[in-house]
C-alpha cells in the first residue's frame, strides 16, 4: 500500500553571483515585508484592532509594493509566504507552541525566504539543476532524486556562508510491514534511550567530539572581535569619515565561519544518526510508545542542560511522530510521572524513603524482589500505560 505524504529534501546549491546577489534582494525584501507586517500587527493590537489574516495582509502587500518599488524585484510568491508565515507565527504563540513574533535582522548570520510553486515555476531540469524563480537555473547537490509534486521551495544561507534549498514534495511512500511488535521507550540522560525489550542505545557524544577545535576557533574569535571593537572604538573617536565596522575585519569573519563550521558539523552528525535510529524503530515496531517530557523546562538545569542539549530527544520525538503517520504505524505519548519509581512487574510505587536518585542505575523491587535495570523498568512502565 502507498501513502500520500510530504517530504522535504534539502540539497546544496551553487549560486553565480549575480544569482547571489538576486538571493540577498529576496532575503532582504522578504525581511522588510516581515518587519513591516508584524510592526502593523503589534499597533493594530495596542490599539484595540483585530488579527489581520493572511488575505487582507496580501492586500497590504500590493500596497507596500506601490509605495516602495524595490520589492517588485522579489518574487512575489516569497511575499505572500510571509504573510502565511506570520499567520502560522501568531497561532502557534497562542496555542502555546512558540513564542511571541520577533523583527528580524539583517545581521543574523541565517537569511532564508521560501517560493511558492505556482504555474510551474520551481522546476528540476535534470539531476544538477533546478529552476526558480527570479533565480534561473541553479545547480545542486542532493543525495537523493527530486521526485514528486513540488509544493515550494525554501532557500537558506547558512552560518557557514552555503546555500541550501529545501523542497518541499508530495509523494507516494509505500507503508512498512506490520511486525505485531510493542515497545517502550525511555530516555534518560545515562544512554540516549532504553528499550522496554532490553535494548540500550548508548549516546553518542557529537559534542565533545569536536570539542577542542571548535573551543580553539572559539578564543581566535574572541580575541580578534575584541582588538577589532577597539579598532572600531578608535576610528570613531579620531571622527574618521568612514569608520569601520565588525564586517570588515576579515579575520574575525573568518573565525566565526569556522565556529559556525564545527557547530553545523555536530548538528548535521546528530540528526543523521537520529534519522537512522527513528526509521529502524518504527520499521521494527507497530507500536511505540515515549514519555511526554518538557524539554525546555528541563534544560534550566544547568548541571543537565549540555546533556539533555547532546541527546536530542525532542528532535527523536518529532521523527518518530511524522514518520508514523507516514508508514502506518502508532505513537502513543504517555505522561511520565512515576515511570522510574515504578515496579513494572508487581506495580510498587517506590515510598518517599525509598525514592531513586539519579546514580541508582538498578535496583530491587521491596515488594517482589524482582531486579530491576533502573531505564529498562522505565521504558516497561511505559508501555504498559500505552497498552492498558
Amino acid at each position: 500500500m502507498l501513502a500520500m505524504v510530504l517530504r522535504a529534501i534539502k540539497a546544496r546549491i551553487y549560486p553565480n553571483d549575480s544569482q547571489q546577489q538576486q538571493a540577498m534582494i529576496n532575503f532582504g525584501c522578504c525581511r522588510f515585508v516581515w518587519n513591516q507586517l508584524l510592526n502593523m500587527q503589534i499597533e493594530r493590537y495596542a490599539n484595540g484592532g483585530s488579527f489581520v489574516r493572511e488575505f487582507d495582509m496580501n492586500l497590504l502587500i500590493k500596497t507596500l509594493k506601490n509605495e516602495y518599488s524595490w520589492l517588485k524585484q522579489a518574487d512575489s510568491t516569497s511575499l505572500q509566504q510571509v504573510s502565511r508565515d506570520i499567520q502560522d507565527a501568531y497561532q502557534r504563540f497562542f496555542k502555546k507552541k512558540g513564542s511571541f513574533p520577533k523583527f528580524k535582522s539583517r545581521r543574523f548570520p541565517r537569511q532564508s525566504y521560501t517560493s511558492k510553486c505556482v504555474s510551474n515555476n520551481i522546476k528540476v531540469i535534470d539531476d544538477h539543476h533546478i529552476k526558480i524563480p527570479k533565480i534561473g537555473v541553479i545547480s545542486y547537490r542532493c543525495g537523493r532524486q527530486i521526485k514528486g509534486k513540488i509544493k515550494r521551495a525554501t532557500l537558506r544561507l547558512s552560518a557557514t556562508n552555503k546555500f541550501y534549498l529545501a523542497i518541499l514534495v508530495e509523494v507516494d511512500v509505500p507503508l512498512f510491514e506490520k511486525t505485531n511488535q510493542t515497545v517502550g521507550i525511555d530516555r534518560n540522560v545515562d544512554n540516549l534511550i532504553a528499550m522496554s525489550d532490553g535494548t540500550i542505545v548508548p549516546t553518542i557524544h557529537f559534542d565533545k567530539n569536536l570539542a577542542y577545535k571548535k573551543h580553539q576557533w572559539q578564543k581566535k574569535l574572541a580575541r580578534r572581535r575584541a582588538r577589532a571593537l577597539k579598532e572600531i572604538a578608535w576610528d570613531k573617536h579620531n571622527r574618521v569619515l568612514e569608520p569601520r565596522n565588525i564586517k570588515d575585519f576579515r579575520n574575525v569573519e573568518k573565525a566565526r565561519i569556522m565556529v559556525a563550521k564545527y557547530s553545523e558539523k555536530e548538528r548535521n552528525q546528530r540528526t543523521d544518526y537520529l534519522q537512522k535510529l527513528s526509521t529502524k524503530i518504527v520499521k521494527e515496531f507497530d507500536l511505540i510508545a515515549i514519555e511526554k517530557l518538557s524539554t525546555k523546562n528541563m534544560l534550566k538545569n544547568h548541571k543537565l542542560a549540555r546533556a539533555i542539549s547532546n541527546q536530542g530527544w525532542y528532535a527523536l520525538q518529532q521523527m518518530l511522530e511524522y514518520k508514523c503517520k507516514w508508514y502506518g504505524k502508532e505513537l502513543e505519548l504517555v505522561p511520565a510521572k512515576n515511570t522510574t519509581q515504578t515496579c513494572s512487574a508487581c506495580g510498587y510505587l517506590l515510598q518517599q524513603s525509598e525514592k531513586l536518585t539519579l546514580d541508582v542505575r538498578a535496583w530491587v523491587c521491596p515488594k517482589c524482589h524482582t531486579h530491576h535495570i533502573r531505564d529498562v523498568n522505565a521504558a516497561n512502565n511505559i508501555l504498559n500505560s500505552a497498552t492498558q
